[in-house]
């Protein structure tokens, strides 16, 4: 199995039960999450040796992080130590037409401050094969955003491939700023993975009128942008998750791919999740999922589907982690989405 490199924020998530509204809550359910962290978990779920690099404070609330990594067979050897605190993220998760809502508290964060010197980057990529990023942790600093590209460049040094999720984040960061800082770190980037909102946000390329509300989504616009972004960056793949949200509680979920090499654009079969039990880490576990048929040696459309199939799984689960085997993924993508009770 390949070695992964992850890295980013892991976070206490603190959601309200059963729908709650804010106001309404008494109490929180708690699991750790982050989109680096995420996929993680879901490529050390598939059997690949996957590692996440972070930094949490030294306390009990950092080390509970670091064990909801373990439990999952996420190595974490390369973890630093130190900073005032752990971020946090708070979840109002919504229903029907309600949307779900995130407030987040992670100013000062651990690894907003960390800086090169918290790691030893030779030493964590040499005999790695892939190391994912998303937009998520140049945005929580400048800090950040200068370790990231450190990272990169020994990633590279170590010919390492690179996949990023680009992931905007708009109360983290503005278009303007994430559109400078990121198209500087694209240069390392061989597989770009997105959504609509992404490519426009952080790169500045819209697809078309698509019109993800209505389920009118253009694919044409997808595939013209995608070789925009290939022409301007050398991508070898561009990948978008297309979400049509019928509801905070029924949405439609495909992709789309486009491959450099081939010259080829490919949409995924679309599955409809309905009803949605948790939808953060969705698109986490959409990454997860198509890296590791990259890594499973598919070819770009079939692991796409793994992709796919993988993160609508995810949206039955609560909680960031996707939680799902290998065989049930295989046998989604292979056609069997009854939910037959397995006996």
């Amino acid at each position: 199995m390949a070695k992964v490199i992850t890295m980013g924020e892991i976070m206490l998530r603190l959601s309200t039960p059963n729908n709650e509204r804010f106001i309404q809550a008494d109490e929180f359910d708690v699991c750790y999450g982050g989109g680096e962290a995420n996929v993680a978990v879901s490529l050390a779920n598939y059997g690949h040796d996957a590692e996440f690099i972070t930094k949490v404070p030294e306390n009990p609330i950092g080390e509970c992080a670091v064990a909801a990594l373990r439990k999952h067979n996420v190595e974490t050897k390369n973890i630093a130590r130190g900073g005032e605190r752990l971020g946090i993220y708070f979840l109002e998760t919504g229903s029907a037409m309600r949307a779900s809502n995130v407030v987040y508290d992670r100013a000062h964060s651990s690894i907003s401050t960390a800086d090169a010197s918290d790691f030893d980057f030779d030493k964590i990529f040499e005999g790695a094969d892939w190391f994912h990023f998303t937009g998520i942790t140049p945005a929580v600093s400048d800090k950040a955003a200068e370790l990231t590209e450190i990272a990169l460049k020994a990633a590279k040094a170590h010919s390492v491939k690179v996949s990023v999720d680009l992931n905007f984040r708009k109360k983290l960061w503005s278009s303007e700023k994430a559109q400078k800082v990121m198209s500087n770190l694209m240069q390392y980037v061989d597989v770009c993975i997105g959504n609509e909102e992404d490519a426009e946000k952080v790169l500045g390329f819209k697809p078309g009128e698509t019109d993800v509300t209505s389920g009118d989504l253009k694919l044409a616009g997808y595939e013209d942008i995608f070789k925009q972004m290939v022409e301007k960056f050398n991508f070898e793949y561009v990948i978008s998750s297309l979400r049509v949200s019928k509801s905070a509680s029924d949405n439609g979920w495909s992709a789309c791919i486009y491959s450099r090499d081939t010259k080829e654009f490919y949409h995924s079969k679309e599955y409809r999740v309905h009803p949605i039990v948790d939808r953060v880490g969705g698109g986490d576990s959409f990454a997860g999922g198509t890296i590791c048929g990259f890594l499973d040696g598919k070819n770009f459309k079939d692991a796409l589907e793994f992709g796919v199939a993988a993160s609508a799984l995810k949206h039955t689960i609560p909680g960031d982690f996707n939680l799902v085997t290998r065989a049930e993924v295989e046998a989604l993508a292979g056609g069997d989405g009854s939910g037959r009770v397995q006996r």
